[in-house]
């Protein structure tokens, strides 16, 4: 029915990952409901190239059935995106190619941004942190494009909708600017980012005090860089609570 074979069944079932409700007398692994939406969130992870140990750990983290379906949606759609766009890239190219034409070399790696694309990018901001902090933050890293795409339009999409909140007057401590925070931060750290609320909170408050970021924000939305700080602090303050 799921299109798991048994030999993978009996693997997820050694190493924990899905363990059936029931064994019979014959030998026979049996499957009620519950292990199925396990298996139907296991299949999800799998689609978007998680790691088994790291599907583990995040069935583990995050037991609520809807939580996890409205996580996956946005990883999938993220990953849509950026299919699309490699898809929209070849058909162009068989475009261009029967008409005869000569595809512009820009548009011919749409969708395929490379880690030197993305430390070009970075190189502004990863200049301003080194001759004012001595911090280089592109120094021995490996930087994953693909991840690093995902992450930006994760990123960009909250901006928006926290410039949004602003500039409709939405009170930095309404209920639903702390639920962008909280899942904000949620993606963060399954991006390999380990960031608390009182951490967040004083990343915000950094912002206010470098002229790099602050402009950065200001640019995006007058007040951001402080409307974002005192959501944060609010965030961090609840969750102490």
């Amino acid at each position: 029915m799921s299109g798991v074979t048994v030999k993978t069944l009996h693997h997820y079932h050694k190493i924990g990952l899905l363990v059936p409700c029931e064994v019979s007398e014959a030998g026979y692994r049996l499957y009620g409901m519950k292990e199925l939406e396990r298996l139907q969130h296991i299949l999800f992870y799998r689609e978007l190239d998680f790691p088994l140990k790291e599907i583990a750990r995040l069935l583990e983290e995050e037991p609520e059935r809807h939580a996890i379906l409205a996580r996956q949606e946005e990883l999938l759609l993220l990953r849509k995106q950026r299919l699309e766009t490699i898809i929209q890239t070849l058909q162009q190219s068989m475009v261009s190619m029967e008409k005869g034409e000569i595809m512009n070399s820009k548009d011919m790696f749409k969708g395929f941004e490379s880690a030197q694309e993305w430390e070009k990018a970075l190189e502004e901001q990863n200049r301003h942190l080194k001759d004012a902090y001595g911090y280089d933050m592109l120094d021995s890293a490996e930087i994953d494009a693909q991840s690093m795409n995902e992450q930006a339009l994760e990123a960009a999409a909250f901006m928006n909708h926290i410039a949004e909140a602003l500039r409709t007057g939405i009170k930095h401590s309404d209920a639903e600017i702390q639920r962008l925070i909280r899942e904000h931060l949620d993606f963060m750290n399954k991006h390999g980012h380990t960031v608390t609320p009182a951490d967040f909170a004083a990343q915000t408050r950094f912002f206010l005090g470098d002229d790099f970021h602050l402009r950065m924000l200001e640019d995006q939305q007058t007040g951001l860089a402080y409307y974002l700080s005192a959501a944060a602090e609010s965030y961090a303050a609840a969750e102490q609570q």
